[in-house]
């Protein structure tokens, strides 16, 4: 499947006003993509909007609300009448609840489903109606929490294992269709971003992403490339692609882990605010990329490096191998040399 250079394409992205979203449209624009900008604070939109247009790139945007199919309808057919159509759709909007499962209210936790999986659906049935016929790619931000589940956020994961599914199914309907549009779901794992202060919190205490964290720019830099680059699934952070294998290969470990560490891994130290905004309800997106909170970020991951690159991966694996080669080699000869210098030594 070919898919357009990136200076070349119309991108529309929702959840454009804060972290992942926010970071993916100025690294797009920067790179000469048109964006379509969807979220619900209309002032952040106009005022994202007017930064690209003065730094010479193309811009629009939409307010919507991605559990409104209606409203996203609308982003959509603007972006249409505006740029003519779009190349790629990303679906990034979410948001999350801290809090064990038996205390957080019904009605919050299908209101998270509203918006991280019921957007998912919308966003992705409407873009694969305009792209069928021109083609294009569909990127849906998952998450590590995907695969591996984790206390204190179980229904934002259970949301998330949602995405998959309905993801994968998506990719293979259209496949089997014959449809020109590349499905994509991106995990990142914990990613240095305002998500703890945007999620509704029913702990004692302020939730903090667990270590490691990533930097945004990496899960931007990997939604782009598949915009360009038809792949099926992108894990975003070395630690990403660990917790899905372990929750994998080794489920009971994985968990045992968890559970020892339920209160200390996401606890930032500070008690909980009394009163606290959130973007469950209502918008509470403020045009910031990153984190209140000083953390040690990791800016760069080999991991992604190696995605982006194969011939890097594939040199790192015959390098490695011959590497192993000649350790093994040299264990063989210590082998045949230590007994003699035991039997030199009794002598």
């Amino acid at each position: 499947m070919n898919l357009k250079p990136l200076a070349e394409q119309t991108l529309v992205i929702t959840g454009a006003t804060s972290g992942i979203g926010l970071t993916t449209a100025r690294l797009a624009a920067k790179e000469g993509a048109k964006v379509a900008l969807v979220a619900r604070n209309e002032k952040a939109l106009r005022d994202l909007t007017d930064e690209i247009i003065a730094a010479g790139g193309q811009a629009i945007y939409a307010v919507a609300d991605v559990a409104n199919k209606s409203a996203l309808q609308a982003a959509s057919d603007k972006a249409i009448a505006e740029f003519g159509g779009y190349d790629t759709w990303v679906n990034n909007a979410g948001v999350s609840i801290y809090g064990r499962i038996m205390d957080v209210p019904e009605e919050d936790l299908r209101r998270l489903f509203e918006t991280n999986l019921w957007g998912v659906v919308n966003g992705s049935k409407i873009a694969v109606e305009h792209l069928r016929s021109k083609g294009g790619a569909l990127i849906n931000v998952g998450s590590e929490a995907s695969d591996a589940s984790l206390p204190l956020q179980g229904l934002y994961a259970a949301s998330k294992h949602a995405v998959k599914g309905f993801t994968n199914s998506l990719r293979m309907e259209l496949e089997a269709d014959g449809l020109p549009v590349s499905v994509t779901l991106i995990k990142p794992t914990a990613t240095h971003t305002p998500f703890p202060e945007d999620a509704r919190n029913y702990l004692s205490y302020e939730p903090k992403l667990p270590v490691p964290v990533y930097a945004p720019e990496l899960v931007a830099e990997a939604i782009l490339y598949c915009a360009e680059h038809a792949k099926r699934e992108f894990f975003v952070g070395d630690m990403a692609k660990l917790n899905s294998v372990m929750a994998l290969h080794t489920p009971r470990l994985y968990e045992k882990m968890n559970e020892t560490m339920i209160d200390s891994r996401q606890n930032s130290g500070k008690k909980a605010e009394a009163n606290r905004s959130d973007g469950l309800y209502a918008t509470n997106s403020r045009l910031h990329e990153r984190g209140a909170e000083e953390r040690f970020v990791l800016e760069n991951s080999l991991y992604q490096q190696t995605k982006f690159h194969p011939l890097l991966w594939s040199m790192l694996m015959v390098g490695g191998a011959f590497l192993a080669g000649l350790y093994i080699k040299e264990r063989g000869s210590f082998a045949e040399i230590k007994p003699k210098k035991l039997v030199a030594a009794v002598k």
